[in-house]
């Protein structure tokens, strides 16, 4: 089948608009199932009645797997700000809003958060033992509500419609585990390209939460750990493994 030019490509897959539909194609090196399992923690996102694009198939194109999601027509919020930095507040605050709304779901069926974090630590080949078992510690002895995490919520996962609507694509890393831990994966996530975006954000989303940074930030040394599993091209390791080394010393 002739897709076409992807119009994004990631670590794990390329990204097709075909027909109206959006067509993402794993990387052959993904484990079988890939697509399927994405699929089902997007399926369990769009049951809740969040704005989140509709599962349509899962196939196999050119022998890879396949996942065909509605489109979603519009311009995600990093888009918009890039367009208009001086809307940048604007934005970010209706982030927050749909992250709140995120964050308001129970959801008893999606992978854990504690043993999905504990598993991607205890890969992770920069960290020493001692340090692994430190954050699986720390992980073990934080209660909280288990709530729906996107796990990768950012501006340029957010799409917004010519009618102002917001859609919320990318599930492949939500769990069921605790808002704290997703608003400082956020926070991390904008402190990579931007210390001011970060701070924004935390501000932001401490004022409509009432959580304090103080209660948002010991997850700190735990989600930078497990972020260290990911490979990210464009991620510091050094700056992950500061943090870790900051907050377990």
């Amino acid at each position: 089948m002739n897709l076409g030019i992807p119009i994004a490509s990631g670590n794990t897959a390329e990204i097709f608009l075909h027909e109206d539909k959006i067509i993402k194609v794993f990387n052959e090196r993904l484990p079988c199932g890939e697509a399927t399992y994405e699929a089902g923690k997007q399926k369990l996102a769009y049951s809740t009645g969040l704005p989140v694009p509709k599962i349509l198939d899962v196939e196999k194109i050119d022998g890879k797997q396949a996942l065909i999601m509605e489109y979603v027509k519009g311009k995600t919020l990093g888009e918009l700000i890039s367009d208009s930095p001086g809307d940048a507040g604007h934005y970010m605050d209706l982030s927050v809003d749909i992250q709140l709304k995120i964050h308001s779901m129970k959801v008893d069926t999606l992978e854990p958060m504690k043993m999905k974090l504990a598993n991607q630590i205890d890969g992770v080949g920069e960290l020493s033992q001692r340090l692994k078992e430190v954050l699986i510690e720390r992980l073990d002895e934080i209660t909280f509500e288990e709530r729906l995490c996107h796990g990768d919520l950012h501006l340029n996962n957010l799409i917004m419609s010519e009618d102002g609507s917001l859609t919320i694509i990318d599930w492949i890393d939500s769990s069921s585990g605790d808002i704290r831990a997703d608003a400082y994966r956020t926070y991390l996530l904008y402190s990579q390209v931007s210390l001011e975006l970060a701070e924004l954000y935390l501000r932001l989303y401490c004022q409509k939460s009432g959580l304090s940074k103080e209660e948002i930030f010991i997850w700190a040394p735990i989600i930078a750990g497990a972020r260290l599993s990911e490979s990210v091209s464009t991620e510091n390791s050094q700056r992950l493994l500061a943090i870790v080394n900051k907050y377990c010393p």
